[in-house]
């Protein structure tokens, strides 16, 4: 018998063991010895079955049910498979009648369709083929079920047509569209966007006809175009030759791969030199890049399998031949196992394959298709002669259940946001006045204002967003933040001293002293909804992502941020937001360091292995050398450039961090502080891309711990809910909350601070500061319900990365903002006119650029400065320059020194 210090060692150990498995190797080897009979050991026992843990097992990912059977009792193979208008479309293939060894292979024409929408839920025939087909390619797309080819007893076809589900008629109208460039059966198609592909196949009944071309056919964009000009499209071969071996019965399918979307190419079968050759090789098509590459072969041939993309970066093989009794075949007859029942799981990112699970079934020949949140098996060949009419549906099951969180991670969480609440509530006693609320009554320490300053260029989606960036694509990205020392620079010498010298409460303060009142109001305007906007983005998206990691929905989490940021900001002020910033950066920093360790922990070899794994995965790429603005493998010249104007405008234009300038009590000590987030943001990049690297690394070591059902911004935070320490993991899950809050209560202040500064005050809204203050309050409050509803209406599953689209975000807005100010420090002829009509022409052309044309959202920034830099100034040129006008640039400039 252990005891009872040993018990609580051995009790700890139970609670802390990242992943299920490991509690339960710790709980069962020392119960016997005696850890029962300690009445700790009840109560650690207990705790570990309310703490939660990684499923270590695959055979809960995947629910099989069946779906009613194909009115065919005998089933059949090849059929064409897709769903159109919200029905699932079976439609042709073969079978061999019983008795099976002793009959032909029977043909068929029979379209077979189940509506989601019938209340009875049954097969209907619902018309027929032109020629009963078998084996031919087919693909769902928005006009209709895409049939390519097929074959009979005798030939092998070229045809193409649409099915297309009429649900008011109950009937299927057929289209027809340009032929095949050649007869094709045993090929596989694929989709992306409205660009259909088809490979390989055979032309003729012979295997020694495979082919490895590879053709694609570009539909409609619309639905709603005319079907009548459909026959005209014809088929196109791609240039970029494919470098494996031509095959028949391949799978082909469209996944993403971290940069950009790609086909999957995988198995399939040839003629050898003497033999029939069973391919296990697995090739990937960059769709964007147009260039081939070969990735990590199939643990076994899955031979005229089914395979379907899952989630962002996950292909589900579901079945498939292997070949294991190919020349057996006649002497087993019926006797014959049929075809291994195991599911596989490739993912793209990582290049790994793991087993996803035991299969029920193993329908070969057939085609998985998505319907809904489910994916379908229909019918196909169970072993050699027989085939099945089993429909299989097929969805994931949720890893993360309600319970799986922990009572500790749970108490954690909750104890963590009401202390955060709780700072709001302490600083509401000293808010009796504008000063107080907006500048903490310039009482702040530089290292605080500093730390603020951090924890608002971090926020959650840098510590979700950027380790998932490098997770999935390499450190190309982290140059952008080291332009932050440089403009920091810039703060300091040129910024800081114009907004210290003004003792500005508004950042555009500046643009009326130097310009005019309207382009102070369309700069603060402008602001104002940037930060509206940036709270919704915020929200939603770290909603999303800490979907994987806690019980509540991503709508729950939006709601419960917004509460809580308005309760605490409404009432604390700048002061609250600061020190909260403060907290979050101690503890944010501190569970990174936490979760580097543990990664690497957790990787074969350590450090090592760690090093070697991410260098041969090109995972430290830090530069890419070429000069296309529109490449997903972002240049250098555009990180430079784009990292440059963004932090330029946030350092300039941007209230919440000017804001804590004027936070500290003289110019030297706020110079401290931006200092301070400089200084910090170095050893914070190497930390967060590292995260990324590790997290890569450790999941090419366990694929098994991934789940398909995740999105990549997701896999952080799932890092943590499920391998992380009980307590540590809560704390973390807290502080993403509390980082997403500290973002939203941020900009809450400080639109609040511009709406009271720049469109009360100027015009005498109320007549005392009591007032602005009160108005302050509200303010705060109605500006986070703008955003938090907003964020209800942002949430999208389908985002594919959150820095992504948080960058575009800043670009569309600050681009502009940057360009008033630099316009305005940089130059002495511009004047109020032109550089309103420079915000104008900016701001109408960032809309442009993001909705018109595929430029990197990274250089949003710079040209939004470039456009209303160069508008304003050549517009002023126009303009007429009166000595008012010419008065207010003494001291407004970079030439202050110099005759005006």
């Amino acid at each position: 018998m252990l005891s009872a210090p040993s018990s609580f060692l051995m009790g700890v150990a139970c609670l802390l063991a990242p992943n299920r498995l490991l509690k339960r190797c710790f709980y069962v080897s020392h119960w016997r010895g005696g850890f029962r009979a300690s009445p700790l050991g009840w109560v650690i026992g207990f705790l570990f079955w309310i703490l939660p843990g990684t499923v270590d097992g695959v055979e809960d990912r995947f629910q099989w049910e069946k779906l009613p059977d194909l009115p065919d009792s005998l089933g059949v193979a090849g059929p064409f498979v897709g769903v159109h208008n919200d029905a699932l479309i079976v439609a042709g293939g073969a079978n061999f009648p019983k008795p099976y060894w002793e009959s032909e292979k029977k043909w068929h024409d029979r379209i077979y369709v189940l509506s989601q929408s019938d209340a009875d839920a049954n097969w209907i025939e619902a018309g027929s083929l032109p020629l009963p087909t078998a084996y031919g390619a087919a693909i769902s797309t928005p006009l209709g079920v895409l049939c390519m080819g097929g074959n009979d007893a005798e030939n092998v076809f070229k045809s193409v047509y649409l099915l297309r589900w009429n649900p008011a008629a109950k009937s299927i109208d057929r289209v027809d569209l340009a032929d095949l460039p050649t007869p094709c059966v045993y090929g596989a198609a694929a989709i992306s966007g409205n660009r259909v592909y088809l490979f390989g196949g055979q032309s003729s009944s012979d295997l020694d006809s495979a082919t490895d071309q590879i053709w694609y056919l570009d539909l409609p964009k619309q639905p709603g175009e005319q079907l009548a000009n459909v026959k005209s499209l014809t088929w196109q071969k791609i240039d970029q030759p494919f470098p494996g071996k031509d095959r028949a019965f391949p799978i082909l399918v469209t996944q993403h791969n971290g940069f950009n979307d790609c086909l999957y190419l995988m198995s399939g079968r040839r003629q050898g030199e003497t033999d029939v050759e069973f391919l296990k090789d697995v090739w990937e098509f960059d769709l964007i890049k147009r260039s081939w590459r070969q990735r990590a072969s199939l643990p076994r041939c899955v031979m005229a399998g089914t395979g379907v993309d899952l989630g962002q970066s996950h292909v589900l093989v579901m079945g498939g031949a292997d070949g294991a009794n190919f020349k057996r075949t006649n002497l087993l007859k019926d006797n014959h196992p049929g075809f291994p029942k195991e599911a596989l799981l490739y993912h793209t990112i990582t290049d790994t394959w793991t087993s996803g699970g035991k299969t029920p079934a193993n329908q070969v020949t057939t085609r998985a298709v998505k319907w809904g949140d489910s994916i379908i098996v229909p019918s196909g060949e169970v072993r050699p002669r027989v085939r099945s009419p089993a429909v299989w549906q097929i969805k994931q099951v949720p890893r993360m259940k309600e319970n799986e969180f922990g009572f500790i991670n749970y108490l954690v969480l909750v104890v963590y946001l009401a202390g955060i609440v709780g700072v709001g509530f302490w600083f509401s006693r000293r808010n009796n006045n504008t000063d107080q609320y907006f500048r903490g009554g310039k009482s702040i320490p530089w290292w605080a204002a500093g730390c603020s300053i951090f924890a608002t260029m971090l926020s959650s989606l840098t510590y979700t967003g950027v380790p998932a960036k490098s997770y999935a694509q390499d450190w190309v990205y982290s140059v952008g933040n080291l332009m932050i020392p440089l403009v920091a620079i810039l703060a300091v010498y040129v910024a800081l001293p114009f907004f210290r010298r003004l003792d500005a409460t508004s950042a555009y303060e500046y643009l009326e002293y130097r310009f005019n009142r309207w382009v102070r109001l369309f700069g603060s305007g402008s602001f104002a909804l940037f930060h509206v906007f940036r709270m919704a983005v915020v929200m939603s998206l770290t909603g999303l992502a800490l979907a994987v990691a806690t019980p509540l929905t991503p709508v729950q989490s939006v709601l419960l941020m917004g509460a809580l940021s308005m309760l605490y900001c409404t009432l604390g002020g700048i002061e609250a937001v600061i020190w909260t910033d403060t907290i979050q950066t101690v503890v944010l920093l501190g569970g990174a360091i936490v979760a580097v360790f543990l990664l690497i922990s957790g990787v074969d070899s350590g450090w090592q292995g760690f090093l070697s794994s991410a260098a041969d995965s090109e995972k430290f790429r830090w530069a890419n050398f070429h000069w296309d603005a529109t490449d997903s493998q972002i240049a250098l010249w555009v990180i430079i450039a784009g990292g440059l104007a963004q932090n330029v405008s946030s350092y300039t234009a941007d209230q919440a961090v000017v804001q804590r300038y004027m936070t500290t009590s003289d110019q030297k000590l706020a110079a401290r502080s931006i200092w301070t987030n400089a200084i910090l943001v170095i050893p914070a990049t190497l930390l967060f891309f590292g995260i990324g690297t590790a997290l890569f690394v450790f999941y090419q070591n366990h694929p098994e711990r991934l789940d398909p059902s995740i999105t990549t911004d997701q896999i952080f935070p799932m890092f943590i809910a499920r391998e992380m320490p009980v307590g540590l993991a809560g704390l973390l899950v807290a502080g993403i909350f509390a980082a997403a809050q500290s973002t939203v209560s941020t900009s809450m202040n400080s639109t609040a601070t511009t709406v009271v500064t720049d469109f009360l005050r100027p015009f005498s809204m109320f007549q005392s500061d009591r007032g602005y203050l009160v108005a302050a309050k509200v303010l705060t409050l109605l500006i986070g319900l703008a955003g938090t509803v907003l964020a209800l209406l942002f949430v999208n599953p389908d985002i594919k990365s959150l820095f992504d689209e948080f960058i575009k975000v800043i670009g569309l807005f600050m681009g502009v903002l940057g360009g008033l100010f630099v316009l305005g420090v940089m130059t002495k002829r511009a004047n109020g006119s032109g550089a309103l009509i420079g915000g104008i022409v900016g701001a109408i052309s960032m809309f442009i650029m993001w909705k018109f044309t595929s430029v990197n959202g990274y250089l949003y920034t710079a040209a939004g400065i470039s456009i209303c830099f160069v508008v304003g100034y050549c517009a002023s040129l126009g303009c007429p320059h009166d000595a008012k006008s010419l008065n207010r640039v003494k001291d407004l400039t970079i030439y202050r020194d110099a005759n005006v």
